[in-house]
């Protein structure tokens, strides 16, 4: 391996964590080797060199974004600096498609202080809540 790269290049998968796309460098490799990432509409190898101008397509759980390399970075940066270093591309349907599914992941269930574990009544009562009212069992007719 050369000691140094070209100028203004740097490898896909150090790029991707660099900033902070993905929270390990492993992780990068392993999604780029899997065949997720394309760069410029080609899918590519983790070796491959990026530089400015470059747009850079991630299938990452189930979501699409798109990015454009603004600045090729190796040494992973704070969150400010790293969003410096792309714009994102990614299509407004895909950014509504990834706040849809987050809504209403972030609260837990609450229950007062006090109040104990449900009794076998209440817990039905819940799942019938949280599936709705129709009987999957055997339909009438």
């Amino acid at each position: 391996m050369p000691d140094k790269l070209p100028s203004g290049k740097v490898r896909i998968d150090k790029w991707l964590w660099s900033v902070r796309i993905f929270k390990s460098r492993t992780l990068a490799t392993d999604t780029v080797k899997a065949g997720r990432v394309k760069v410029n509409g080609a899918t590519v190898k983790a070796s491959q060199l990026v530089q400015k101008g470059d747009r850079i397509a991630v299938s990452k759980n189930g979501f699409n974004f798109l990015f454009e390399v603004l600045e090729p970075i190796e040494k992973r940066v704070g969150a400010a600096i790293a969003q410096a270093c792309y714009t994102d591309h990614t299509p407004p349907e895909e950014l509504n498609k990834y706040k849809d599914w987050f809504v209403g992941k972030a609260g837990g269930e609450f229950r007062d202080r006090g109040a104990g574990r449900p009794t076998k009544k209440e817990r039905r009562e819940i799942d019938d809540f949280k599936t709705g009212w129709y009987d999957w069992g055997e339909e009438e007719g």
